[in-house]
């Protein structure tokens, strides 16, 4: 197989997805978003990510969905579209990308499918968002509607402060997205899914004075086996949103009810792998050989 593999520069994915896939005798190739082209000329169309024709490629999967202007994001979109329509697989597809890296998008599909999802408001203002911090109890998490890592995420439970913080953010002409705070136990639950299987499962815990379990927000993380339910809940929530390959995090709230806080469409699996003791890039890079006899139908 011919996989290109779209990564930031130096990035420990990249290798490791490169690295498993040479071993096992195919070509790979890291890209680039910022050297895509495609270039239409006497009516044919042709697609580049560097020195690669990407329509040549077998597989492309997706390691970054970087920061940009709104043209350069969805001709980035655009980008991927094309491509998979050009026959090309695409991990994950272009539509569950737009659904899972939008925060809101992924909780709005998940409420509408009965997934139990923490209580959430979305809003433009800093006066709704005052609005929004009152009906929520007064203690909420805020979050950028895109991000990964815990990066960006922070709890507000004063008055004051939530006031600084929504008009900051509305004077930035962002997104103001808000979530109840979770009193269930301070430890969530990452579910690493890959074509309706459970690949690995881990069990993290925020440092001291921290309430963030991301590992690379210094969260601690031990190997899980999830139950029946946290399985259902991680297989339906990958479904929904349409990912192949996604990690699903969950929290257990006040009332000792598992809800999904994430699907990421563009997981991490640095920390589940070692915890685990799983070669994850061979998984995927294996997973893919199964399918490299079938149509691409995403």
């Amino acid at each position: 197989m011919r996989i290109g593999v779209l990564g930031n520069e130096g990035s420990w994915y990249v290798n490791e997805i490169c690295t498993a896939a040479t071993n096992r005798g195919h070509f790979a190739a890291e890209l680039h978003f910022a050297q895509q082209s495609a270039r239409i000329i006497n009516g044919k169309t042709e697609f580049w990510i560097g020195d690669q024709q990407a329509s040549e490629l077998d597989a492309l999967i997706v390691r970054t969905m970087p920061p940009g202007s709104l043209e350069q994001v969805i001709l980035r979109m655009d980008f991927l579209i094309a491509l998979e329509q050009a026959g090309v697989r695409i991990i994950n597809s272009p539509r569950s990308l737009e659904c899972a890296v939008d925060k809101y998008l992924t909780t709005q599909k998940l409420a509408e499918n009965d997934i139990p999802i923490p209580d959430t408001i979305v809003c433009e203002t800093s006066e709704i968002a005052m609005d929004a911090f009152e009906l929520l109890g007064r203690d909420v998490v805020v979050k950028p509607l895109f991000g990964a890592e815990g990066r960006g995420i922070m709890r507000v439970d004063h008055p004051e402060m939530a006031l600084r913080t929504f008009r900051t953010l509305e004077r930035l002409n962002t997104a103001i997205y808000v979530q109840r705070f979770n009193r269930g136990p301070m430890e969530d639950i990452r579910i690493l899914v890959l074509d309706g299987q459970v690949v690995g499962s881990m069990k993290r815990r925020p440092a001291a004075g921290d309430f963030r379990a991301n590992v690379a927000q210094a969260g601690q993380a031990e190997q899980y086996s999830p139950n029946a339910q946290e399985i259902e809940l991680a297989i339906a929530s990958a479904e929904i949103t349409g990912c192949v390959f996604c990690g699903i995090d969950l929290m257990y709230n006040e009332q000792n009810t598992a809800v999904v806080i994430e699907v990421n469409a563009v997981p991490g699996w640095r920390a589940l792998e070692k915890t685990c003791r799983i070669n994850i890039a061979d998984h995927l890079i294996q997973w893919l050989e199964s399918k490299d006899t079938e149509p691409n139908l995403q």
